[in-house]
């Protein structure tokens, strides 16, 4: 088996951005009602000033932006994103999937800055979305919404860009056309809201780890591209939706998979040098 262990820190670092991106969600949305830089599933967060050095949320936040942000979990239903017109004003909203590639990117850019609705739907939704609502195809449930508007910092500015921001909304598609006021959070106490993300994901034991890549793989799948990683993982007893245990590989095993984090850590580190 410990031949395997090579494998089992490639699937570690393949599994590193979609482990990230959860923690990253849990931590974010774990309040009752927007506050700052947080915001339960399916309610924007709209940042009033431009980001400073405490916004740890994003790695390298623009300086000449104002930040509205939204996780969602299309698994169930889509959820419908209405941009208003910015009056040729520069923007941009990324949406990001579990795996933090971005799939689409409404914008002064790419699509104009008139008014626009958009419906992100999961993985095998097949539906009839109303008229004038585009599909953006989300190839996971989970879906972070990234959205900068570009302001110039004056007091008048800062108005102007504030009544864009709330005039942004997102809705479940269920409750489209509809009075629609999102449901307060879920707070869990047991989730650390202090450790930065990063330092919760690396202390994560080899189970704890694998465990959750393989629950989030069950609603976040992988791309096809990536079936060869597929397979190596299911060599090592991860498979999407079932239970990862390393006590099957043996007391010896289990002992040198315990060491798989901090040497994928090593190499993730070296990479980002």
């Amino acid at each position: 088996m410990f031949e395997a262990i090579p494998d089992a820190i490639d699937a570690y670092v393949y599994g590193y951005p979609l482990v990230t991106m959860e923690m990253t969600r849990r931590v974010m949305t774990n309040v009752r009602e927007p506050e700052g830089s947080r915001a339960p599933m399916g309610h924007f967060v709209r940042l009033r000033h431009y980001p400073d050095a405490s916004y740890r949320d994003v790695t390298a936040p623009n300086a000449d932006t104002l930040y509205t942000t939204a996780w969602i979990d299309v698994g169930k239903e889509p959820w419908v994103v209405s941009l208003p017109d910015a009056h040729d004003r520069y923007y941009l909203f990324p949406m990001l999937d579990g795996w933090t590639d971005v799939f689409q990117v409404p914008g002064k850019r790419t699509t104009g800055t008139g008014a626009q609705t958009y419906a992100i739907t999961g993985p095998g939704w097949k539906g009839k979305l109303p008229a004038g609502v585009k599909e953006y195809k989300s190839p996971t449930a989970l879906v972070w919404l990234l959205g900068r508007i570009y302001c110039t910092g004056t007091p008048e500015d800062y108005d102007a860009v504030h009544k864009l921001q709330d005039e942004v909304s997102i809705v479940p598609l269920s409750a489209y056309g509809k009075p629609y006021t999102p449901p307060p959070g879920n707070v869990d106490p047991s989730i650390d809201m202090k450790t930065p993300v990063r330092e919760q994901v690396n202390a994560l034991s080899v189970d704890d780890y694998f465990n959750l890549l393989a629950k989030l793989m069950k609603d976040n799948p992988p791309y096809a591209a990536d079936k060869p990683m597929l397979a190596k993982l299911a060599k090592l007893g991860i498979v999407p939706g079932q239970p990862f245990d390393s006590s099957k590989l043996g007391t010896v095993a289990k002992e040198a998979f315990s060491m798989v984090p901090k040497i994928a850590n090593e190499k993730i580190m070296l990479w980002l040098k």
